[in-house]
């Protein structure tokens, strides 16, 4: 696929960016050395390659669910600014 000053004036228009022209000039090599890139992407032979999502191995580092000694609310409480009915007090922001 070839790119010309047509198409990337419609690019433009779609992403409602004003292009000069000497702008629009620049930009039609740099997007069809871009679509070059790409189609050389595409002759390379993937075949019995899994997709990755980084380009080294990562695993998670899992914690172990343990229980704490909750029942803390009053202690947790006692930093709230106001709290009524063991629960944090807020102003209303709708009406």
């Amino acid at each position: 696929m070839s790119v010309d000053a047509t198409i990337v004036r419609k690019i433009a228009s779609l992403a409602r960016i004003a292009a000069s022209e000497e702008e629009v000039a620049a930009l039609v090599p740099e997007l069809n050395n871009i679509l070059g890139w790409v189609e050389q992407l595409g002759e390379v032979d993937t075949d019995g390659i899994e997709p990755m999502t980084a380009v080294i191995p990562n695993t998670l580092r899992l914690r172990e669910d343990k229980i704490t000694d909750g029942d803390i609310r009053d202690k947790v409480l006692a930093n709230a600014p106001q709290a009524e009915h063991g629960f944090f007090t807020v102003p209303k922001v709708i009406e």
